[in-house]
């Protein structure tokens, strides 16, 4: 079967690994890809937000799946235009996509269904949101409606960085129309963790759970960003709690989906805070996390074309999902000055004996040469029976890829290890 998987980051570089495992799969394409996927599927210089050319692509190339994986084109409606012209897709329609594409319906979503979350009060008028702020509780958490690059939330620690933020949003439009809305919220306190969910909108399969570290810096200092590196499993997450999330969360909210009329079918990423009074949604995502799936996939030792199937046909019941016993961890090497100002253009070194993956983010093919070309360059990611083997193969990985101006966290899996003594 020919298979193409819309996107170009590490992602999609696993994604696109995991798939060239299935038998079925004769040829794999990548839209637009990067440079690094070149050695695993062929790219294809169509953007990922051109609904129009991809179908067209589509249709060309007799496609016979896709896999539609970062937010924006779900949000948009790629998975409703592909399937519109009769090509079977991974991944949520645009009304249900809207899941992660408006926080104000997911939190309102919420609400309704009485699905553990944090207090919230929703805002369109900056006057309304700075005189709620003059009493609200401190610290506080500001969040623009829409997509902003995962960079759409402020944590703040005093009522003027509350107030500088609604600011930013609704008055500087930092996030373009995505803050034209705001949610303002409590702030929780608790251990984080990532689950992915495979779903076909009756039956929720989770995937292993994991930790994001999303502070640029070691001991979570620095900015924000779109993550340094993640473990898996997350020793937080117990049994037990696993339970009670698929009673409180899991489950009802794709019920309450189902209830709304807009079913949803692909993988659904839960962000949660374990709080004192028990598991909290902080956000749903309408696909997989990025760089959560660098750990998560390679722990998959089920097909992850026929799960995938089975979840656009509804079959995911009676299709087994496992995942090894084992720990992951995967290092981000990012170029020097990210999330900010950086430089690229730097030759990436890959040596051949590596007892590791490594999935590529931003990075070009140039004259034969892979050069960086993002914040985030790449992820390397170990597996083993622990986690405190899997760390230091990653980093002992890690160490060996190499270009100029790179740079990562040395404390990724620190807190997990501590956390699981």
């Amino acid at each position: 079967m020919k298979v193409m998987v819309i996107g170009s980051g590490g992602r999609e570089h696993t994604i696109i690994k995991s798939l060239k495992k299935s038998p079925e799969i004769t040829k794999l394409y990548a839209l637009p890809g990067n440079g690094g996927m070149a050695a695993d599927a062929e790219c294809v210089a169509i953007g990922a937000k051109d609904l129009e050319s991809v179908v067209r692509f589509a249709q060309e190339n007799q496609i016979d799946y896709a896999v539609v994986a970062p937010d924006d084109p779900l949000v948009l409606g790629m998975v409703d235009a592909l399937e519109a012209v009769g090509v079977p897709c991974f991944g949520p329609r645009k009304n249900a996509a809207i899941i992660e594409g408006s926080k104000v319906f997911s939190k309102n979503l919420m609400k309704k269904y009485g699905i553990p979350t944090a207090a919230y009060e929703t805002f369109d008028d900056m006057a309304a949101a700075l005189a709620y702020l003059d009493t609200a509780a401190i610290p506080t958490v500001v969040k623009a409606d829409g997509l902003a690059l995962g960079k759409g939330v402020i944590i703040a620690e005093t009522r003027e960085n509350a107030k500088a933020a609604v600011k930013s949003m609704m008055e500087d439009k930092q996030f373009g129309e995505s803050g034209s809305h705001i949610v303002i919220e409590e702030f929780l306190t608790g251990p984080e963790v990532s689950v992915l969910a495979f779903t076909d909108g009756s039956c929720v399969k989770p995937m292993v759970s994991s930790m994001d570290h999303k502070r640029a810096l070691d001991n979570d200092k620095g900015l924000n960003t779109g993550g340094m590196g993640t473990i898996a499993p997350n020793p937080y997450y117990t049994k037990e709690i696993a339970d009670i999330c698929m009673e409180t969360i899991f489950l009802p909210t794709i019920q309450a989906m189902n209830a709304e009329g807009r079913t949803f079918k692909g993988c659904l990423y839960f962000g949660l805070m374990l709080t004192p009074n028990g598991p909290k949604v902080i956000e749903y995502n309408c696909r997989f996390g990025d760089p959560e799936t660098q750990v998560v996939l390679p722990l998959l030792e089920s097909d992850l074309f026929t799960v995938m199937r089975a979840v656009t046909e509804g079959r995911l019941a009676e299709t087994e999902v496992k995942f090894s016993d084992g720990s992951a961890c995967c290092i981000v090497k990012a170029s020097h000055g990210y999330p900010q100002k950086y430089e690229t253009g730097f030759e990436i070194t890959i040596p051949q004996d590596l007892d590791a993956q490594v999935f590529v983010a931003g990075a070009k093919l140039a004259d034969g040469k892979l050069l960086s070309s993002g914040g985030r360059v790449l992820g390397v990611t170990a597996t083993a029976p622990t986690l405190a083997q899997a760390i230091e193969k990653a980093y002992a990985n890690a160490d060996r890829v190499t270009f100029a101006n790179a740079f990562c966290r040395r404390d990724i899996g620190q807190r997990a290890l501590a956390a699981g003594k």
